[in-house]
């Protein structure tokens, strides 16, 4: 599957996580609204202008960044299709949504689970549910989903031996590998789509099961080509919303309430409008007060002028960030010398601080998931060992000399093969902290004697040329909003990898490797292994040992880890925005969105006429 833009990954992250977890993820205190200049003594005052009052019912506007059709289409597991990230559990519902504060589950199309020692998940599904097609929601549908999932090589299969159905609202999971992350994927990380537009895919793969047949054979090749190619000519949903189809354009669509959806009564909007668009599209609509609510990356000084405007900031932890990828199959780029090199040549400070200001912080530990989970995870007495990387050129040039590099007349560093170290790095153009991010550390890099020239590529288009291979340096997220390392390993070795990446063999780094103190490696089979059995404690050791891998060989160099940023603007259209310490805010805003849910509790509603 390969889907991921940012937001798309960002998104599909979050786990079963003890109330010790969140309480070290608490965000950060929005900076305060500037305070109005006061009028002249001698000016009468002015009476305020009237806000703008809502439709009958009301809209939430937002904003996310989507391809329109014909590009755009409505096979939600492929590339540049129609789903819109936070939004979807609007529309293609998942079985539940997590609250991290607390530890529970905001049930969605299912009302319980349990597991059943030694290696089952039993979920109850939600009844008296109907698709906007008509037909009913039952077991059947979760049966479909779960076998297009296993075409599309989603991890939860590297867990589960099968599903089966127990009646018309109890599925059971039967897992291969017995773990504590099985749950995570099957409640939150699949949203459920309707057999209606799915069930004759999923017979084919079912039928290619019971074949035999696995992803290495032609006849499972054939078919993934044929869904990749599969464009449904409409929507069916669970959620209270779904797209307008006629509302579509270049600029924003809308999606229109479902009278008869299980939860329609509890949202209050009757519309929520999606402006299109990355943050240089979004910026002007969020200053104009046109958009309730948005998740882009903005720069400190546009963050700065919403603040002068009176939008709210919000800073929930996101848990990831950008890192730099490298393609393994360029020389020096293969050396772990090099890799650590670039490390220690940037001031990664400098680079948090020019891409997003106070809602960038530079990763100590580089452990490759947040500095945050780490001491919950990693053995006090093995924290010494993780090297933090800090910005040392001095450092940098030791590595790149003591295997034979040397600088030329320019300055320029030359290997030992007499190739000078120049490259092309790449970044989403339209993802303004990141585009300011690969600015700076291509200077930084250039100043150091490694020549680097930035060039931006369109979002839809950068993570298709990085799974390519088509790259020499690039800007792609390191870890993941989930208190699990699993999925934040799951991002850094497997996602633009040759394990994950559809396109082709991504960065190509072998994940069999030797590494010093840790011996003869098979990370793919640790990445798994992390995740392993129902006691978390009991993975910490291959947590731990996956941490050093990481550390010690970079694959990819973590240059920040991301807070939101994200502006909320209270009383134009939407008001029921929580204070600051509200619990719901240890939530990401991608993973398990807080907006999403506050939608779809009634938290969030029109203003009053």
């Amino acid at each position: 599957m390969s889907k991921w833009t940012r937001r798309e990954f960002l998104r599909m992250t979050g786990l079963t996580a003890a109330g010790a977890v969140l309480a070290a993820c608490a965000p950060t205190t929005p900076a305060p609204a500037a305070k109005p200049a006061e009028k002249p003594a001698e000016k009468p005052a002015e009476k305020p202008a009237e806000k703008p009052k809502p439709a009958a019912g009301g809209e939430f506007h937002g904003a996310w960044p989507y391809q329109v059709p014909p590009v755009g289409h409505f096979n939600r597991w492929v590339t540049n299709n129609l789903t819109l990230g936070i939004y979807d559990e609007l529309m293609e519902q998942p079985l539940a949504m997590y609250l991290w504060a607390t530890g529970d589950w905001f049930m969605l199309l299912a009302t319980d689970w349990k597991i059943i020692p030694p290696d089952t998940m039993e979920v109850k599904l939600r009844q008296g549910v109907k698709w906007s097609d008509g037909t009913d929601f039952n077991a059947d549908d979760v049966l479909v989903t779960h076998s297009i999932a296993r075409l599309m090589n989603n991890v939860v299969w590297r867990y589960l031996d099968h599903v089966e159905k127990v009646d018309d609202y109890t599925v059971r999971f039967v897992m291969s590998k017995p773990s504590s992350v099985v749950p995570r994927y099957v409640l939150r990380e699949i949203n459920i789509v309707a057999r209606s537009i799915y069930g004759d895919w999923a017979k084919k793969v079912d039928d290619l099961v019971a074949a035999g047949k696995t992803r290495e054979d032609e006849e499972w090749q054939a078919l993934l080509q044929d869904f990749n190619n599969f464009r449904p000519d409409h929507q069916v949903v669970t959620g209270p919303y779904k797209i307008d189809p006629d509302s579509i354009t270049e600029a924003q669509l809308t999606l229109v309430k479902v009278p008869t959806a299980w939860d329609a009564d509890k949202v209050k909007f009757d519309k929520i409008v999606l402006y299109n668009g990355e943050t240089p599209d979004v910026t002007p609509v969020v200053m104009a007060k046109e958009v309730d609510y948005a998740t882009h990356g903005f720069p400190p000084a546009t963050e700065k002028a919403f603040i002068e405007q009176g939008i709210r900031i919000i800073r929930a932890p996101i848990y990831s960030g950008p890192a730099i990828y490298f393609n393994h199959d360029i020389y020096p780029l293969n050396r772990v010398e090099v890799r650590k090199a670039f490390a220690y040549a940037v001031n990664k400070d400098d680079n948090a601080v020019v891409s997003l200001g106070q809602s960038a912080k530079r990763c100590k530990y580089m452990a490759g998931f947040s500095d945050n989970l780490v001491p919950l995870w990693i053995p006090e007495d093995k924290l010494g060992e993780f090297e933090e990387y800090k910005y040392d050129a001095k450092k940098a040039e030791e590595l790149l000399t003591s295997i034979g590099f040397k600088r030329d007349s320019d300055g320029v560093w030359v290997d030992d093969k007499g190739n000078r170290m120049e490259y092309e790095l790449t970044a989403p153009s339209e993802y303004a902290d990141w585009s300011a991010a690969a600015e700076n550390l291509a200077e930084q890099l250039t100043a150091f004697g490694i020549k680097t020239t930035f060039r931006g590529v369109t979002f839809t288009q950068h993570p298709i040329e990085v799974n390519k291979g088509n790259f020499q340096i690039a800007i792609r997220a390191w870890g993941a909003g989930n208190p699990h390392p699993h999925f934040s390993f799951v991002q850094d070795f497997f996602t633009h990898n040759y394990v994950q990446a559809a396109e082709g063999k991504g960065m190509n780094f072998p994940l069999k490797q030797k590494v010093e103190g840790l011996g003869e490696i098979d990370i793919e089979k640790m990445v798994v292994d992390a995740a392993e059995g129902l006691d978390e404690a009991a993975q910490k050791e291959t947590v731990t040992k996956l941490a050093l891998a990481f550390n010690k060989l970079l694959p990819i160099v973590p240059l920040w880890e991301r807070y939101g940023n994200n502006p909320a603007l209270d009383g134009v259209r939407v008001t029921g925005w929580p204070p600051d310490d509200d619990p719901i805010y240890k939530n990401s805003p991608y993973s398990d969105s807080f907006v999403t849910i506050m939608i779809l509790d009634g938290r969030l509603h029109p203003v009053a006429k």
